[in-house]
């Protein structure tokens, strides 16, 4: 795993996220096909570049990821 390599997931995660505004972690892996590690590693990009939002449902145990809407 390099840079490259998790700029490249965090692309396809954003494009899940373009096309659908806000989707849980279960539906984001089973969209971009991606596995756990490569999901948060793509999310954790994204956060540090302020592209997203995550909201925490405790009664879904469930993260929520949306992208900043400028």
């Amino acid at each position: 795993m390099n840079v490259e390599t998790i700029g490249t997931w965090a692309g396809t995660v954003w494009v899940a996220l373009n096309d659908a505004d806000v989707l849980g972690v279960k539906q984001l892996k089973k969209i971009t096909k991606l596995k756990d590690k490569e999901v948060f590693a793509a999310l954790g990009w994204l956060a540090r570049e302020n592209k997203i939002t995550l909201t925490e449902q405790p009664e879904e145990k469930e993260i929520l990821v949306a992208l900043v809407q400028e």
